[in-house]
């Protein structure tokens, strides 16, 4: 079906009621959205009647900041690996107490230690949030030698490196 100059004009004042390409389509009848977006743009009819915007929603004020348990939380037991020699091949691990971190995930920056200290799932989970180092990645200091440890060497035991090694290729 053709562009008649009646269905041009009805064409027009749909267009400019604000009704979408589809709905004008399917008012004519016998044209496709994709063939009234066309003619509205060689006919070069831009302006129209704005579609009806939703209200904006109102202001809503920021939740206020959660409080602390009035009893303490349970702290997290975490590895501290002591390290006096550089290349030693064996760290001593000592287990401590480490209180709840100053981070949480609201106020954890860009250049905060993001170890995590305690359970995910409970309020008292937060973050290290001491400052860190370039080459400690995200971590602070002595969580960065939690996480990063130096790979230890494998003891090699002949025969059974021998028997391991000949049982892949049986």
């Amino acid at each position: 079906m053709g562009w008649t100059d009646e269905r041009v004009t009805t064409l027009k004042k749909l267009w400019l009621d604000g009704l979408s390409a589809s709905q004008i389509a399917k008012q004519l009848g016998g044209v496709t959205r994709n063939a009234v977006i066309g003619k509205v743009h060689r006919l070069g009819l831009s302006g129209r009647a704005a579609p009806s915007q939703p209200t904006r929603p109102t202001f809503k004020a920021p939740r206020p900041a959660r409080v602390a348990a009035p009893s303490p939380a349970p702290t997290a037991q975490r590895r501290v690996v002591e390290n006096h020699a550089p290349l030693a091949p064996a760290v001593p691990a000592v287990m401590r107490q480490e209180a709840p971190g100053s981070a949480t995930v609201l106020t954890l920056g860009a250049h905060m230690c993001k170890w995590p200290i305690g359970d995910p799932s409970t309020e008292a989970f937060t973050f290290c949030g001491k400052g860190i180092g370039a080459e400690n990645g995200p971590y602070c200091e002595t969580h960065a030698q939690i996480a990063y440890q130096p790979q230890q060497a494998r003891k090699k035991n002949g025969a059974s490196d021998l028997a391991r090694s000949l049982r892949r290729y049986i």
